[in-house]
């Protein structure tokens, strides 16, 4: 769930939920794409509510403390480490992670108009528009939904193994006089 933040800031608030169920493995990597930087990450256990350690590290940093996430890793790049506790055979952890992002080329104003244009890789994602703005155009069949709070929900489903490419346009309300 992505919860945009006003859109001059460039910066979206979200959250997922990771289930890890391979034995002997005690952490999680989520690389931070190139052109987006990280803050305030945090992760807990969804079955106890155990808060996790969490840190910001860069693909340098991985390799001079030995750590293997998987993937090749930039140098540079950000990284966000979530250490759980050593996964044991038939067992399995569930998290939540959060983390906000600051990504000027996918989030911000054109012409007045807020644009958040991402790819997102997974099966279910939801993207809350900021307070005081409404939805004007998806490029992706969403349900709309008006939260309690008066925020716009835009709820995608992706049946592909791919990710999608989103682009959601909205616009500032009118201030009542």
């Amino acid at each position: 769930v992505y919860f945009l933040q006003q859109p001059e800031t460039h910066a979206f608030r979200l959250y997922h939920d990771y289930t890890e169920s391979r034995p002997g493995v005690d952490k999680y990597f989520n690389v931070v794409r190139n052109g987006s930087t990280v803050s305030d990450p945090s992760a807990y256990v969804l079955d106890t509510g155990e808060k996790l350690p969490t840190k910001i590290m860069t693909g340098a940093e991985l390799v001079a403390a030995k750590l293997d996430a998987e993937e090749p890793v930039d140098p540079h790049a950000q990284v966000v480490v979530v250490s759980f506790s050593l996964v044991k055979a038939r067992q399995s952890v569930r998290m939540r992670i959060s983390e906000t992002y600051a990504a000027p080329q996918s989030y911000g104003t054109k012409d007045d108009e807020l644009v958040f244009d991402r790819s997102l890789g997974r099966a279910r994602n939801a993207v809350v528009l900021p307070d005081g703005w409404y939805l004007t155009a998806s490029s992706i069949p969403a349900t709309v939904t008006q939260m309690p709070d008066g925020r716009i929900r835009l709820d995608l489903w992706n049946g592909q193994p791919a990710a999608i490419d989103v682009l959601i346009k909205a616009k500032r309300r009118a201030q009542p006089k």
